[in-house]
């Protein structure tokens, strides 16, 4: 342990120091310099061209994102063969199941023809080009701006380059990026393929295996991984779903390595990163660990207590809520690892420190001080503000917007109003109309009233009331604090909790008596309170916060001139590096950097919702039958370690070494650093992912689905 604290201190007095290797999402196009310099020292054997290059295939042409960005896939095949990790599937994967023999969740499903794969209901885009508009977007701009000002100019030049580049008939889009807090801009011009379907996929008691006890845990022995393929018109271009598409043919796709991996082994893990915060300050922080995610801890456990006690009654509700329930529990525990990191590596003190280093360096001349000499004391001024009313906003989006299913639904009912002609309504009526079925599948009235009587409690005892809504108060003392009873009488009477209801409706609108209807009053109380008060209030505070943050991090890099910084992930592109490597969690404990089949036979416990496994696996498993998937020692590695830098969005993620080849699937980071969004732990920070030859034998031995391996590049 004593080489992590020195590590701890080095990080608080050495601005100076050049960056951890390994820290960083680094955008492709410019890896080069130190960066490039680093990875060579490392072992990477590609040049900068063969990782990104707009006019010859390279590794990005061969990285997809998932929807608007959820998740990351990689082509693994020359016939559009995609891979990425169950967790991101399982909501298609869900949508797709049905009880009994479909019940895709419970058994899995290997399409053994082409035809036999299913639409997956989402969109994956290829990212084409990156292109700096950082001048385009800050020409003219001044500090004297207010923040109402500045965005206002920058939301416009944002909007106009977007537009200049987009292509609807090519299915091109383009997106223009705030980076380092908004001192550069980019814009990232994609094509999208709407057609995609669903291969394969074990059954969830194997891409889930271990459930939410190993959740961010390590060891791990998860088969995290599931298969799609992309399909384009004739033309290989973006199409939408039909049956003449045929298989989209990449630019570029993954050679699979069947060598393993060994430890120093070179590792780089291309991906969208969703988001971190690595530049918040020390008032940040206390505000994380001591108000906000506790809050949304307690509140997101007792949507899962819920949940659980409906799951448990019969197999149609476990199904119609595992995707939910997976979504709801995998920040819950999030929330509770951060909080527990960023306290016990005492990471607010850190950055305390690190802030009194800016400042003695802002007031050592006359013109830093002009610039930066009060960057400090506007993030204290503006989280002093924020912190009034932050916690209004995590409760009407925890509980109201998020957590009560028919007030979200009723929401979407808001494009209907009284100024719209018939012919408009019509249309606007059957748009709705054509989801009421997707909606009601996945949807337990009883439920949603408890989950809903749930939150209207924790919203009322915990958000001060002057910040409450008038009408809500009313509606408390009208039903004397009695939520059981409030939420019983609103879901008795809305029509936005019964599909009989919901479609009878549709059929005759009544924007008058949809405004009437209880459900849809409460989402326009907190909706409207939310747009007029809390809204107003945060903006307030983020006029010295946008402020402070473009000119902390500008004043940072110019402060190291000679370190290399990664800017925050945003959900774009970035290729982070590093080795294959174990760790030392605490004091006498040593974590080696794989698993094997092994563990996972000591795991498994027949019955058990979380580490049961199909008997046909068992067998497999226990007579070593591992095929060609084996690693020299004999053994079938399950997962294995890196030192990588992810977060989320970085699920399904593949991870590649210095050849170019992948050897796993990124799906999850440890316990022990979950306080890395905020705060890079060179000494703990790992990156889980399942080995490729797992997924290789859980494909071909397993479910005896062959042909997919066939149809890979094995690098033996």
């Amino acid at each position: 342990m004593k080489r992590i604290y020195l590590v701890l201190a080095l990080l608080v007095v050495g601005f100076g120091i050049k960056a951890k290797a390994d820290e960083g999402m680094w955008l492709p196009h410019l890896i080069q310099g130190q960066t490039y310099d680093e990875m060579v020292r490392l072992g990477v054997k590609l040049t900068p061209e063969q990782i990104y290059d707009v006019n010859n295939s390279s590794l990005k042409d061969a990285i997809v994102r998932l929807g608007g960005g959820f998740c990351t896939g990689e082509i693994i095949s020359s016939q559009g063969l995609m891979l990425t990790n169950h967790h991101c599937g399982f909501n298609a994967i869900q949508s797709l199941s049905t009880e009994g023999e479909k019940n895709y969740l419970e058994r899995g499903f290997w399409a053994k023809e082409k035809k036999d794969e299913l639409a997956a209901g989402f969109s994956v885009s290829f990212l084409q080009r990156i292109e700096d508009v950082t001048s385009e977007i800050t020409e003219g701009l001044t500090e004297s701006m207010t923040l109402k000002e500045r965005s206002g100019k920058i939301q416009e030049r944002m909007s106009a380059i977007q537009k200049e580049y987009a292509d609807e008939k090519a299915h091109i889009s383009a997106q223009v990026k705030v980076f380092f807090e908004g001192n550069n801009y980019y814009v990232f011009i994609y094509q999208t393929f709407p057609d995609v379907r669903l291969v394969g996929t074990p059954p969830q008691s194997v891409g889930k295996f271990g459930g939410e006890t190993d959740n961010w845990m390590w060891p791990r022995h998860t088969g995290d991984f599931s298969m799609f393929r992309v399909y384009a018109d004739e033309d290989n271009n973006p199409a939408e779903y039909s049956d003449e598409n045929v298989p989209y043919t990449p630019k570029h796709h993954l050679p699979v390595s069947m060598k393993g991996v060994q430890e120093g082994d070179f590792a780089m893990i291309f991906g969208y990163p969703g988001s971190t915060d690595r530049y918040l300050t020390s008032c940040g922080v206390n505000f994380a660990t001591e108000t906000e995610f506790p809050a949304r801890v307690k509140v997101r456990r007792e949507k899962l207590d819920i949940y659980e006690k409906y799951m448990t009654m019969n197999e149609a509700n476990k199904l119609k809520y595992a995707s939910k329930y997976a979504g709801v529990s995998n920040y819950w525990k999030n929330f509770m690892g951060q909080t527990r990191g960023l306290k016990r590596l005492n990471i607010a003190d850190r950055k305390k420190s690190e802030e009194e280093a800016f400042n003695t360096w802002a007031n050592a001349t006359p013109e830093r001080k002009a610039l930066y000499g009060n960057v400090i004391s506007l993030y204290e001024e503006g989280f002093n503000t924020l912190h009034k009313n932050k916690m209004s906003q995590v409760y009407i989006v925890e509980e109201a917007v998020i957590g009560i299913e028919a007030l979200l639904y009723a929401y979407r009912f808001g494009s209907l109003n009284a100024e719209m002609t018939d012919d408009e309504l019509a249309a606007a009526a059957d748009g709705l109309k054509s989801k009421v079925d997707g909606h009601y599948k996945d949807y337990i009235k009883d439920l949603d009233q408890e989950v809903c009587a749930a939150m209207l409690r924790y919203y009322h005892n915990d958000i001060p009331k002057d910040q409450q809504p008038a009408d809500f108060l009313k509606l408390v003392a009208k039903y004397k604090g009695d939520f059981d009873k409030m939420a019983a009488a609103i879901y008795k009477k809305s029509i936005f909790v019964d599909k009989d209801k919901t479609l009878a409706f549709l059929n005759k609108v009544n924007v008058k008596k949809m405004k009437k209807d209880p459900m849809y009053k409460l989402m326009a109380m907190f909706i409207n309170h939310y747009r007029q008060v809390v809204v107003p209030s945060i903006m307030e505070s983020n006029e010295s916060l946008e402020k402070a943050k473009r000119l902390y991090v500008k004043g940072l890099k110019e402060m190291n001139a000679d370190k290399a910084y990664s800017s925050d992930a945003n959900s774009t592109m970035r290729m982070t590096y590093g080795s294959i490597k174990d760790y030392f969690p605490a004091d006498a404990v040593h974590y080696e950097y794989f698993t094997t089949m092994n563990g996972v036979l000591e795991k498994y416990v027949p019955g058990d919702i979380e580490f049961d496994l199909p008997e046909r696996f068992v067998e497999l498993a226990k007579s070593r039958t591992y095929g060609n998937y084996a690693d020299k020692d004999g053994e079938l590695h399950v997962c294995f370690l890196s030192n990588n830098d992810i977060t989320g969005g970085n699920s399904g993620s593949p991870v590649i070494n210095a050849e170019g080849h992948l050897i796993g699937t990124a799906f999850d980071g440890n316990w022990e650093a979950m306080s890395g969004d905020i705060a890079f732990e060179p000494e703990l920070q790992r990156t889980i992912s399942v080995d490729i030859r797992y997924t290789l034998w859980v494909i071909d031995v397993y479910a005896g689905a062959g042909h997919l391996v066939e149809e890979m590049t094995l690098i033996k």
